[in-house]
């Protein structure tokens, strides 16, 4: 059976980096890690085939720019034959913090744009990956947001994201959003263990090999060692140790 992943977001470099975008990048991430391409134009927007396993998937970027989205999302759902109910969709979400992804079936469209056409379109029982974003805190200022590029502090997070996407797109193609949320989950919010494994563990790895091998290096920044017994002058040898000890304090 195959699954159609739709990414939303606005077409063209202006956008790339936009909020509003990041699920264009969920799809560049899932390509790029899984070796899928090159995107092909069709059905309205930009479109890959690709397997899991024995999980065919196409992976579809629509480029009708954001309200339009429900167009090319349908031609593409009619070519392969493909219902509503295997169709999931990567969209921002204002009501999730930043990092937070949440997976759902079917459901309103909370005022977004682009599953707004989408619901028109193909109708409302069709999954959902829910990637937050955050709330600018008032509705005046929604659009201005959304429309601007993460910022630099936002980084971190979202590459967690993207990560962790990637490495469950396959458990999602396969239909268990259980597992797919626990991939996620793993980037985003790794478990604290003994072993001092952080958020990235590319980077804790290294940082580890790191530290082992200064272990084994000579550390030659210690005070030398005390000189041997036959060289202490003979006056000293016949005080008692702890009057020795007292003179070094001295």
């Amino acid at each position: 059976m195959m699954k159609l992943v739709v990414g939303l977001g606005n077409p063209g470099a202006k956008y790339a980096a936009h909020r509003h975008n990041i699920g264009f990048m969920c799809l560049d991430a899932i390509v790029a890690a899984h070796g899928f391409g090159p995107w092909k134009s069709k059905f309205q927007g930009a479109v890959v085939e690709g397997r899991f396993g024995s999980d065919r998937v196409v992976l579809l970027k629509p480029e009708t720019f954001m309200n339009n989205s429900g167009q090319s999302v349908s031609a593409c759902a009619q070519f392969y034959k493909i219902p509503p109910q295997d169709i999931m969709v990567f969209h921002d979400e204002l009501d999730l913090a930043p990092g937070k992804v949440r997976v759902k079936q079917g459901g309103g469209h909370a005022g977004h744009n682009g599953l707004r056409s989408i619901h028109a379109h193909i109708g409302a029982n069709y999954g959902r990956v829910r990637l937050g974003i955050g709330h600018p805190g008032h509705k005046d200022r929604v659009a201005g947001y959304v429309l601007a590029n993460f910022a630099k502090s936002e980084q971190d997070w979202l590459d967690d994201v993207l990560r962790g996407v990637s490495d469950g797109a396959a458990d999602l193609a396969a239909g268990d959003n259980a597992k797919f949320m626990n991939a996620v989950a793993l980037r985003v919010a790794p478990p604290r263990s003994g072993t001092g494994m952080g958020q990235n563990p590319g980077r804790d790895k290294a940082s580890n090999s790191a530290d082992k091998k200064k272990a084994q290096k000579p550390n030659t920044d210690r005070a030398p060692k005390a000189a041997p017994a036959s060289e202490t002058p003979p006056e000293q040898e016949a005080r008692s140790p702890l009057q020795r000890l007292v003179d070094r304090f001295k």
